[in-house]
């Protein structure tokens, strides 16, 4: 966001952060909170950011960053909540895939990384370790 210029769209609100609603120049569109850092603006705090392909963000940001708890909608259906580092998923979360199917874990760096869940179509349960593509040795839960 660093070509964002200060105009009439952007209203301070009291101490604390700027609160924006910028549209990209590629058409993508974010609303939220801003601080200004070296003359520069950039996205801190929470706020929703909306690509121009249909990608929605809704969370925390650090240093224009998706950075703490927050939401990622894709348009497939594909769904990330949970913990975010660096723009990437870090740290505990749910990803939804567009068939319904669901891991529920930790991720490290976008991949599934650690004791996870992944509950296929059907509803069964597989538990174990997880990383990335692999998981081998999962074990069924069963509904007794």
């Amino acid at each position: 966001m660093s070509d964002i210029q200060e105009s009439e769209d952007v209203k301070t609100q009291g101490e604390g952060p700027i609160k924006v609603s910028y549209v990209f120049p590629n058409g993508d569109k974010y609303e939220g909170e801003c601080n200004r850092c070296a003359g520069v603006m950039m996205r801190s705090g929470t706020g929703t950011h909306t690509s121009a392909g249909g990608i929605i963000y809704t969370g925390e940001w650090l240093e224009d960053k998706m950075h703490g708890r927050g939401t990622l909608n894709h348009p497939s259906g594909a769904l990330y909540e949970g913990e975010f580092k660096d723009n990437m998923y870090h740290g505990t979360g749910r990803y939804t895939f567009p068939d319904g199917s669901t891991y529920k874990g930790p991720f490290n760096k976008n991949r599934l990384e650690g004791d996870g869940a992944f509950t296929n179509t059907q509803g069964l349960v597989w538990t174990g370790e997880f990383h990335g593509k692999a998981a081998l040795g999962l074990n069924m839960l069963h509904n007794i």
